[in-house]
């Protein structure tokens, strides 16, 4: 039989009577005669609980003692699962990051894996033991407590599945797979059966909520086999596996995802000559704000060029504060900027063999009366920013453009 890792997040842990139904599950699966470990978030709120805690006494909290503090949350969780499938004769056994342990780096609040010893681990399961590990956490070579951010526990079950081994890491959250769109936009959308590491790492970094970025980029590094689940109801889930495993012909299109706090900033007929970009950019990427899309216009007759990126909508402000005295500096005509647009994308690898995507987005688009701002493209991904009015309607727009409700 296999062996598993099963991660479950805060929703599923949200309540003893949840615990309750998780343990059940894992039962289940060892009476199947599967080897299983699990990976817990902090219940529900907690997390959120515990900052505004660390609030009240510093702001903005950070550094090694916020870390102390936030670990506690998935502490309480993995002790309580571990007592539940004891509960139901299951032998268990609970581990903190420390104990484990997960190594990462210093970085507090954004710590990075570096190692997981899972020796401990192994011997328990060879043991008949179902371990029960704590997400989001880790420890430095100092022997400090670390978090790896926020979503950290679905890095922490990937990686956690890299260093067993396992046969497959099943990520149960509260949606049953990963779908065409988000189905609270779109009705329509569809549970896709499969999806390639590559297109759900850009349905990730596009606004998909269901995986967090880093684990998928840790999946798709080190090729561990994900299933997305529900917690909640019984079902084949959606599987995400590297491409040549797929064993199908591609769909053209396999979603669409949308990303809501964008905002944009605009330098008006800066000079155009070499250095310009980097100067506009080197404040804000010290500052350590991230740029997503950027454009640039030439008019050669002016020699001048219009210079527009974007940020995330809680980094605009800050942004633009940056960015001015850099364009005063360069001579540019003036800075405008806008915080209410929004980005929609098109991911699917079909798009390799096939022409003709981009043109039938603008139509489908065009059709609706959006008018598109900025184009960004990859070679299996088309995104727009469009005015964030439009982001409901624009969803639905491509979802029937490229039919995305049909299996």
């Amino acid at each position: 039989m296999a062996l598993l890792v099963q991660k479950y997040g805060g929703t599923s842990v949200a309540s003893v009577e949840r615990i309750g139904a998780v343990a059940d599950r894992v039962a289940r699966s060892r009476a199947a005669g599967h080897r299983v470990a699990v990976v817990v978030s902090a219940m529900s709120g907690e997390t959120d609980r515990l900052l505004g805690l660390a609030s009240a006494i510093r702001h903005p909290p950070r550094g090694r003692e916020l870390d102390t503090l936030l670990a506690s949350g998935e502490q309480a969780s993995i002790g309580l699962l571990a007592m539940a499938l004891e509960a139901r004769g299951c032998p268990a056994c609970s581990y903190t990051g420390a104990q484990v342990p997960i190594r990462t780096d210093s970085s507090y609040n954004r710590a990075r894996i570096l190692e997981i010893d899972a020796a401990r681990l192994r011997a328990e399961l060879d043991a008949g033991r179902v371990v029960v590990v704590a997400g989001f956490q880790g420890v430095d070579e100092t022997g400090s407590i670390t978090t790896l951010g926020r979503g950290g526990s679905d890095t922490t079950g990937v990686a956690l599945a890299v260093a067993l081994g396992a046969d497959e890491c099943q990520i149960y959250t509260d949606v049953d797979g990963v779908y065409t769109a988000d189905p609270r936009v779109e009705p329509n959308a569809r549970r896709l059966d499969r999806l390639t590491f590559e297109e759900m790492l850009e349905l990730a970094s596009l606004g998909a909520k269901v995986l967090q970025i880093r684990a998928m980029e840790f999946a798709s590094k080190y090729r561990v086999p994900l299933r997305v689940l529900s917690s909640f109801e019984d079902g084949p889930g959606t599987m995400i596996v590297p491409e040549e495993e797929n064993g199908m012909e591609q769909p053209l299109i396999s979603g669409v995802a949308f990303t809501r706090d964008e905002a944009k900033i605009t330098i008006h007929r800066v000079p155009d000559r070499p250095g310009v970009a980097f100067r506009l950019l080197e404040d804000i990427a010290a500052s350590n704000i991230e740029v997503d899309m950027i454009v640039q216009n030439v008019a050669p007759e002016h020699v001048e060029t219009d210079f527009t990126f974007t940020v995330n909508r809680a980094d605009y402000e800050r942004a633009r504060e940056l960015v001015n005295p850099v364009a005063a500096e360069l001579g540019a005509e003036r800075v405008t900027g806008d915080p209410h647009i929004v980005k929609l994308s098109l991911v699917g690898v079909g798009m390799r063999s096939h022409a003709g995507i981009a043109s039938r987005m603008f139509a489908a688009l065009a059709r609706e009366n959006v008018n598109i701002q900025m184009i960004s493209t990859s070679e299996i991904k088309i995104s727009v920013v469009v005015d964030e009015r439009y982001l409901e309607l624009g969803v639905r727009a491509l979802h029937e453009a490229f039919e995305l409700h049909q299996g």
